[in-house]
C-alpha cells in the first residue's frame, strides 16, 4: 500500500513477528524506481507461500536480532514464481532506511502467511468490478487483474488510481496492455482504467480526488457506465480520508460489507 507508515498495503490487524519458522528469507530479484521515493520490488517465492489475490504479507529488513517487520500487499499473480510488492519511502522511517538501499541480489525477509479481506470473494455476484485506489493502494488491484478469473466473472473492470504526479501511475502501460495478454485473450471483461492526477495540470482528464469525481458524476462519466447497487462490485485501497468518504457514500447508495458471511457490495483496505 503506499504508507502504513512506510508500507504498500493496507492493514486490519498487524500480526506479531514470529520465529524463524513463521518466515522465509528470499533474493531481491529486481527494483524498479518510478520516482525518487516510489519503488516495486521483485522476490523469490518460496515454494509453499499461498496467498489470494488482495491480500498483503511482511516484508522484513535488518539484523536477525533486529528485524523491522512491514505489511505490503502484494501485487504479483496468485500463479507468478515471484513476489511482487509497492512501495513509498517514509523519511526517518526504519524500514524504509533500509529499502532505499536494496539492490538486487539482496535478502529480505517474507512471512510465510498472508492476511486481508480485500478480495473478489468478499462480494456478492455482479457484473460490472470498480477498482478504486489512491497511491500505492493499487498494489492489491494489479494482482488481482493478474487472476484470468475475474476476467471471466465480470463484464467490466474499471480501475481508478489516484496519484499527485503522473511520474506515480505506477504499472500505467502494463494495466493498458492487458486485454491483450495471452491470458486474456479469451476474456469476457472489458477494461477501463481511469488515472486521476491530482497536483499537475492537464496530466490526466480527471484531476480531482476520487470522492469529489464520485459525489458530481465524474467518475461514471469517464468509466461510461453507472455506479449502481445492483450491478456493480466496488474494492477500495488507500489513505483513510479516501476510504472513509467512500464508504460513506457507497453506504448512501445502498453498498454493504460483508456481514456474518453475506457477501456485500463492497470492500475496503486502508492505510496507517
Amino acid at each position: 500500500m503506499g504508507a502504513i507508515q512506510e508500507s504498500g498495503l493496507a492493514m486490519f490487524g498487524k500480526p506479531a513477528a514470529g520465529p524463524q519458522d513463521k518466515w522465509t528469507t528470499e533474493r531481491v530479484l529486481s527494483i524498479r524506481w518510478w520516482t525518487p521515493t516510489l519503488a516495486t520490488l521483485r522476490t523469490t517465492r518460496y515454494r509453499g507461500f499461498r496467498f489470494t489475490p488482495g491480500h498483503y504479507t511482511r516484508l522484513g529488513l535488518g539484523a536477525a536480532d533486529d528485524i523491522v517487520w512491514r505489511p505490503f500487499s502484494l501485487a504479483s499473480a496468485a500463479y507468478d514464481d515471484y513476489l511482487e510488492f509497492i512501495a513509498v519511502l517514509v523519511p526517518g522511517g526504519a524500514f524504509s532506511g533500509q529499502l532505499q538501499h536494496l539492490r538486487a541480489g539482496d535478502r529480505i525477509r517474507v512471512d510465510k502467511a498472508s492476511y486481508g479481506f480485500l478480495t473478489v470473494d468478499q462480494l456478492a455476484a455482479g457484473r460490472d468490478l470498480w477498482l478504486l485506489a489512491s497511491g500505492t493502494g493499487l498494489g492489491p488491484f494489479l494482482s488481482i487483474l493478474r487472476d484470468p478469473a475475474v476476467w471471466q466473472n465480470y463484464e467490466r473492470l474499471i480501475v481508478a488510481h489516484s496519484v499527485r504526479h503522473s511520474s506515480e501511475l505506477a504499472w500505467r502501460d502494463e494495466i493498458a496492455a492487458m486485454p491483450k495478454g495471452e491470458l486474456f485473450a479469451d476474456a469476457e471483461a472489458a477494461l477501463t482504467y481511469l488515472p486521476v492526477v491530482t497536483r499537475e495540470p492537464g496530466a490526466a482528464a480527471l484531476a480531482e480526488r476520487i470522492p469529489l469525481l464520485l459525489a458530481d458524476g465524474r467518475l461514471e462519466a469517464a468509466a461510461a457506465t453507472p455506479l449502481d447497487v445492483a450491478t456493480s462490485r466496488v474494492l477500495v485501497c488507500g489513505n483513510p480520508e479516501m476510504t472513509r468518504e467512500l464508504r460513506q457514500a457507497l453506504a448512501a447508495r445502498g453498498f454493504a460489507t460483508n456481514r456474518r458471511g453475506v457477501p456485500g457490495q463492497m470492500a475496503f483496505e486502508k492505510y496507517w
